[in-house]
């Protein structure tokens, strides 16, 4: 008898340990589709560098501290754009519905005119130069198209610092109009037209009954190559220095940051402007995604005008 129970007993142990087995397996098997279902979550979320807190996939900006943490894409053509850029310089056209792009005002449905501004939506057309804008200013020339920006222009013509910058502008064209004299030929040249300008200066003004003494003879003194680059060296250091104090500073507004940069702009000189974004250099910053980031205008004197990543199509 004892031995029918030990002969049971073994039995059973013999069924139950194949079905221990078969449960461990089993939850060995879960236990690894649990981990892969969980590494495949993590693929999916998107962790922000700056506080660690886990977002979707989608997610642009971090819900826990609103840092970007992903890229933008242009709902025009598709190209992948950075967190807080209003402009795609793949297709070069603002992508804010929402932000009006010539007074940075928030728009709240499809306003076909800002309701601050009064600009039309669809874009301005230069007066100056045709060009279609979707800025204040044309991107084109320059010219200031609405009245914020006319008024902005006056406000800034005012100031010490642009004054003194457009003097020294008067001086690079001046200095670039000079011819040096390169031989003992331009030397001769000119003093002796000098002289035939003296004697008609002379004959001129006894005719009128001037006295001699009062007739002022103009005198020209043609500089050598290296006075002459001399000159223009200074020049050169004295206008960068006056476009570092007009330097565009970052600021929360890439709209703001356009108006003033456009704004500072001096007349009669090509520029290029140069933004802290990329260090890119645009013909403007109407070309730039990220003017907002700061910048400043460069002197493009002799430079192709090739190196300028420009906003134009």
């Amino acid at each position: 008898m004892i031995e029918d129970n030990q002969t049971i007993k073994n039995q059973n142990q013999r069924t139950v340990r194949p079905q221990e087995m078969l449960l461990s397996q089993e939850l060995q098997e879960d236990q690894v589709l649990q981990q892969a279902e969980m590494q495949t979550l993590r693929a999916k979320v998107k962790v922000c560098p700056y506080c660690g807190a886990e977002n979707e996939e989608e997610s642009i900006f971090c819900a826990q501290c609103g840092q970007p943490i992903g890229k933008l894409t242009c709902p025009y053509c598709g190209a992948e754009m950075d967190p807080g850029a209003d402009f795609c310089e793949t297709c070069h056209r603002y992508v804010r519905k929402d932000v009006c792009s010539y007074c940075g005002y928030a728009l709240h449905g499809n306003e076909a005119y800002c309701p601050e501004c009064g600009s039309p939506r669809g874009g301005l057309v230069c007066p100056t130069c045709h060009t279609m804008n979707d800025f204040a200013f044309c991107k084109k020339c320059g010219t200031p198209l609405t009245a914020e920006a006319k008024e902005m222009v006056k406000r800034l013509q005012k100031e010490p610092d642009y004054i003194h910058l457009q003097e020294i502008v008067k001086e690079y064209n001046l200095l670039e109009s000079i011819l040096p004299a390169c031989t003992e030929k331009d030397r001769l040249r000119d003093k002796k037209n000098d002289e035939l300008r003296k004697r008609v200066l002379t004959l001129l003004a006894k005719d009128s009954g001037m006295p001699e003494e009062d007739i002022v003879i103009p005198s020209r003194n043609r500089m050598t190559d290296k006075q002459l680059e001399m000159l223009k060296q200074q020049n050169m250091e004295a206008l960068a220095e006056a476009l570092e104090k007009l330097a565009t500073r970052p600021t929360e507004s890439p709209i703001m940051a356009r108006n003033y940069t456009m704004a500072c702009k001096p007349q009669g000189i090509r520029l290029a402007w140069v933004c802290n974004y990329k260090h890119a250099m645009h013909s403007s910053p109407c070309g730039c995604a990220k003017p907002q980031l700061g910048g400043k205008w460069v002197v493009l004197g002799t430079k192709s005008s090739s190196d300028i990543k420009d906003d134009k199509k």
